[in-house]
């Protein structure tokens, strides 16, 4: 074990031993982060940047009442520690109430499976942006606006608290967005692809089908007639399932949003019935691979698999050790924070439906006139209700895929749309697109995946 860091644990298991009687729990993490960040919009460089941060936080627990303080400077490390035990124990009046988990010692490093990103120099970046720029500029004279997003980053993280856990844990994150505006008139269309990993950097370098898909779908949508606002049988794809499942479901998942909601603990209900006996859906950061997986969270809860639903009811959700406690349920290690400067919150990791039975030409089976939408655009959710807008579309027209449409918005209520889902296509796909916003905490990484739905009911929005 190198010096430094043995030097670090025994210091940081040094000032746990002092102040840890002060207060019902006591954590200290270190963060040691370096990425990259490069933003093309055009032909002007808006940021182009490498950079280091170092930093942590303490947080204490005292009847209850939690204190935090951040820091950069390891120096300040005994006023911060002060400072949050001073915080929770002006603000403590009830009990802390965590969740048991075993303490744990570990050194850990998600794997890489190819080339680390911190191998390649900033000028190769920026001439891989400069490439995706050219790619989305040549697919038509009309497109009028273009932007490329390259990001990294590399975190090295210690935790220790005053139940004896001291874990070590790093892993690499990388993600490129792109985006292209075409102009015809006063018609305006817009085509957005997002890629991530955490394996390798060549995963970002072959992308040009992709880059270019996104411009030819905004050059395409000029052309094309709006949708007619009604309400139809949908078959969506698995991306839009997936930003389905993290977006309109999920959150509901996360214990802390139930817990200071008693109408919505009282609708997630365990054991409530929520779909088909065919629906299975699950979190979690145990799978490997994905941008939503470690072997620890923020709280050193190890990682596991949760199965929110299962045969279509309500079995499962999402926690801190502090929700498990006060819920009486089970840690998931779903505790995360975005960096150093913030608490961990009750996050979701990697989210998906499980594959189902169905051929997936046989989800349009039977369909007079319906909707067939892919990919994403945007979309928004508030509680239980939901909207998302489709990158692209088609009509379905007598069990057929027939013309393409634009401006395809899906809207409903999470709950009966679980319930309207009629088939659950055999084909999966993991989208490692997601960065998840929640308590100020935007761009955390995560993953999504599912298969093909076939859902009646659903409120398409377009012309009327």
């Amino acid at each position: 074990m190198p010096k430094l860091l043995a030097d670090i644990q025994n210091l940081l298991s040094d000032l746990i031993a002092r102040y840890s009687s002060r207060v019902d729990y006591l954590m200290i993490r270190l963060e040691e982060a370096e990425g990259t960040d490069i933003l093309l919009r055009g032909d002007k460089v808006e940021t182009l940047s490498e950079g280091i941060s170092i930093g942590g936080h303490v947080r204490a627990c005292h009847k209850g009442g939690w204190g935090l303080s951040s820091f950069n400077q390891l120096a300040t490390i005994q006023e911060r520690i002060e400072e949050a035990i001073a915080a929770a124990r002006i603000v403590g009046d009830e009990e802390t109430i965590l969740a048991p988990i075993d303490p744990v010692q570990a050194v850990c490093s998600l794997p890489l499976t190819g080339i680390d990103p911190r191998t390649v120099s900033l000028k190769q970046k920026k001439e891989l942006c400069d490439r995706y720029t050219e790619l989305l500029k040549s697919v038509d004279s009309r497109i009028t606006t273009t932007s490329v997003r390259y990001g990294d980053s590399n975190q090295r993280v210690i935790i220790a608290t005053s139940e004896g856990t001291l874990i070590e844990q790093s892993w690499v994150d990388m993600e490129m967005r792109f985006a292209a505006t075409a102009r015809n008139g006063d018609t305006v269309q817009t085509g957005r692809e997002t890629t991530g990993s955490r394996k390798a950097y060549e995963d970002l370098v072959n992308l040009d089908i992709q880059v270019k898909s996104a411009a030819q779908r905004a050059v395409t949508a000029l052309s094309l007639p709006p949708v007619r606002g009604n309400t139809y049988t949908v078959v969506i794809d698995p991306i839009l399932s997936g930003l389905f499942v993290h977006e309109a479901f999920g959150h509901l998942s996360e214990a802390d949003m139930a817990y200071e909601n008693p109408d919505l603990l009282e609708v997630m209900t365990l054991g409530r019935r929520f779909g088909s006996e065919e629906l299975q859906i699950f979190d979690g950061a145990a799978p490997q691979g994905h941008r939503g997986s470690y072997f620890y969270d923020d709280e050193g809860t190890p990682a596991t698999t949760t199965q929110l639903i299962k045969d279509g009811v309500l079995v499962g959700r999402l926690h801190s050790r502090e929700t498990a406690g006060k819920l009486a349920e089970a840690p998931t290690g779903n505790a995360r924070c975005l960096d150093y400067h913030f608490s961990p919150i009750v996050r979701m990791t990697n989210t998906w439906i499980e594959r189902g039975k169905t051929p997936v030409a046989d989800l349009f089976t039977g369909i007079k006139e319906g909707v067939y939408a892919r990919n994403w655009l945007g979309g928004m959710t508030n509680g239980e209700m939901f909207t998302f807008s489709a990158g692209e579309a088609w009509m379905i027209r007598n069990g057929n895929i027939a013309e393409p449409v634009k401006d395809v918005t899906l809207s409903g209520n999470v709950f009966q749309t679980l319930a309207d889902i009629e088939a659950i296509g055999d084909d999966f796909y993991w989208d490692e697109s997601g960065g998840c916003g929640k308590g100020g905490q935007n761009g955390l990484p995560v993953g999504c995946g599912g298969p093909s739905l076939r859902i009646r009911d659903v409120v398409v929005g377009g012309e009327s």
